[in-house]
């Protein structure tokens, strides 16, 4: 067994009691009758263990009582965020040194997200009415320096990684890769913000709990300036990426490559725009590394933000990239383009119909801030029609199919590479994404966003958000996501059955550890790509299907064929090899190989274990891990309210 970190076992008993703490308060005072620190169920069991990992939760559903609590998906998340950073992150080099740089954008965004799931948790009791009810100020008082040296040990690695950021390669990657990057310190500033909010400043106005109030800031919001300025320069620098020429708009995904107008780089488009609008602070450095020398300096609420989500999303919506399941397939391609001088028809009119979990997800944040930008409802209505999608094809709620259903199984999201232990380390990510967009479409306005809300209202900028109308409509959204909840534990479930001795969680979801059914096979190999489909992402015959020559797993790359290529050389014709291939052996994109011959997803497996195939468990996994457990601890938390 891994032994835990010193000082989280303190932390993950403490941290179970200050959930009670806040169903307490929820519930009442307690009585003779009812002790506080009385379990809140009997079934509950002693939260002290001598491990994080001492349960299993029970997919099959044996009412394991502790998968339904919310001091057990704390315990989990602290823990799944214990050994992602651990395990995994070296401080020294301020980075994970088995990621690659748009994971490692990816895996900071995780860490700041968990951190403000769990201080936004902890400002539940914040108020010194709440806690004076209790009798718990000075209970809080004692335990407040437990939770902020949990809270400064984890930002402490975020700001670690500013500086172990691989930020000179990635100005030179792909438009998408420099998205993520935005996202991730955007995610980190938000988290800045809530924290010093909830737990300094408004303390410190109220003169209540111990001394963090002193200054009326927390001191790690001094950060805010080099994060939001490397959000800007990289929104600056992938901003470049929207073109007008071909498909009347739209982001394309990489400058050295022949035009591709995919789905992620446009909801990421979307999200990061929309995100600098509300959360970006402003920046006034002009050295060094600025995007370009004539960019002015940017400030919040810039409207030029506004109107590049606003647009970015139009274009989106009607360029038909929705299709079988009704999901965002991958990305169009120009039919006949050859060079910038001979483009083709300029139309989006060639769509590649793979299938992703993160092209379902990322657009979701992005659609929630449209909505607090401008009051239109429909940025809502829009998210929830796709999230129905995306559990519409996982297979639920028939939990107990095996059959494929287009994006799972048995209600269970998965990857089309995850069941063959093909995917690549960009696949092993997705997941994770789609979860992190997931919480945050549905999680509760905060206090800076609601006074956003209210200012426009009352102000009448942007003609939106009457005063008590928003209020409805959130709460109608947030009724909306209440009914995941079931889908959330479901999947929470599965991916916490794949952890093993260590507390690693597997990519393939709802496959015990350790548990290996020969008979099973047909299930490995039922995941097949969409007609007409090329996987671009992931190893092993179906990322290969791309001629459509051997007809198998409803591959075939038929006009897709030759679309992929270096547009440096302005000829599509001129090389047989995928540009794509070359990229990534170029860059060397995995840090490790996988472990298994490509086109046989059951060669190569360890004993017993599914999730030991391809790449096994890596960081990239378990951040999944920590975002389906970010995922269900928000969700406990709505029950409690």
């Amino acid at each position: 067994m891994r032994p835990a970190i010193s000082g989280f076992y303190l932390l993950c008993y403490l941290l179970p009691l200050f959930t009670r703490t806040l169903a307490l308060a929820h519930r009442g005072p307690p009585s003779p009758q009812r002790p506080f620190l009385e379990p809140l169920a009997d079934t509950v069991p002693d939260e002290q263990s001598s491990t994080l990992f001492a349960h299993q939760s029970s997919f099959d559903g044996d009412d394991d009582d502790t998968s339904r609590s919310l001091g057990s998906a704390l315990v989990d998340l602290v823990g799944a965020l214990d050994v992602m950073q651990d395990e995994y992150f070296v401080l020294w080099q301020g980075s994970w040194p088995t990621s690659i740089d748009w994971t490692a954008a990816v895996l900071g965004t995780h860490v700041s997200a968990t951190l403000a799931s769990l201080t936004a948790l902890s400002g539940q009791l914040g108020g010194e009415q709440t806690l004076g009810k209790l009798g718990l100020v000075a209970w809080m008082d004692q335990h407040n320096l437990v939770f902020e040296n949990l809270v400064n040990h984890f930002f402490d690695q975020t700001t670690a990684f500013y500086f172990g950021e691989n930020a000179f390669s990635l100005r030179n990657q792909a438009f998408d890769d420099m998205l993520w990057v935005v996202l991730g310190w955007l995610e980190n500033i938000k988290f800045q913000d809530l924290h010093s909010e909830l737990r300094y400043s408004r303390q410190q106005n109220n003169g209540t709990v111990g001394s963090e109030g002193r200054g009326g800031h927390w001191h790690g919001t001094q950060f805010r300036v080099p994060a939001a300025h490397r959000a800007r320069v990289f929104y600056e620098l992938a901003s470049q990426g929207w073109d007008s020429t071909l498909c009347e708009g739209g982001m394309i995904w990489s400058p050295y490559l022949t035009p591709y107008k995919n789905a992620i780089t446009n909801e990421l488009f979307i999200s990061a725009s929309i995100g600098m609008y509300l959360y970006f602070p402003g920046d006034h450095i002009d050295s060094p590394f600025m995007a370009s020398v004539e960019s002015p300096p940017r400030v919040l609420h810039d409207p030029a933000h506004l109107e590049a989500a606003v647009e970015g999303y139009r274009w989106l919506k009607h360029s038909n990239m929705t299709g079988i399941w009704g999901l965002y397939a991958d990305g169009f391609h120009i039919s006949g383009w050859r060079s910038d001088s001979q483009p083709g028809s300029r139309k989006c009119d060639v769509l590649n119909r793979m299938v992703y979990t993160y092209n379902q997800g990322v657009l979701l944040s992005g659609l929630r801030g449209l909505w607090l930008a401008t009051g239109d409802e429909d940025y809502l209505h829009d998210g929830h029609a796709l999230v129905a999608s995306v559990i519409g094809a996982s297979g639920w709620p028939e939990t107990s199919s095996t059959a494929w259903a287009g994006l799972g199984r048995g209600g269970i999201l998965e990857e089309v590479c995850d069941s063959h232990g093909a995917c690549s380390q960009n696949g092993q990510t997705f997941k994770g994404i789609f979860f992190h967009h997931l919480t945050e479409f549905c999680r509760p306005i905060r206090l800076h966003e609601e006074r956003s809300v209210i200012m426009s209202a009352t102000t009448g900028k942007n003609g939106h958000h009457d005063d008590d109308d928003w209020q409805e409509t959130f709460a109608w959204h947030q009724t909306q996501c209440r009914t995941y909840g079931a889908w959330i534990e479901h999947n929470a479930r599965a991916a916490l059955m794949t952890r093993d001795e260590g507390g690693r969680f597997g990519t393939w979801w709802g496959r015990k550890y350790r548990v290996f059914d020969p008979s099973s096979a047909a299930m490995v190999d039922s995941s097949v790509l969409p007609d007409g489909a090329i996987d671009y992402q992931n190893y092993g015959k179906r990322s290969a299907e791309r001629s459509g020559s051997d007809g198998g797993g409803g591959g075939g790359g038929g006009p897709l064929a030759d679309t992929l290529r270096n547009r440096a050389s302005g000829q599509v014709e001129s090389d047989n090899e995928w540009e794509w291939e070359r990229r990534i052996r170029r860059s060397k994109l995995e840090v490790a190989p996988p472990r298994h011959p490509a086109g046989n997803s059951m060669e190569g497996v360890r004993p017993k274990d599914y999730n030991d195939r391809g790449r096994g468990r890596t960081v990239e996994t378990q951040s999944g891990g920590v975002a389906v457990m970010r995922a269900l601890l928000e969700w406990k938390h709505y029950e409690q309210m």
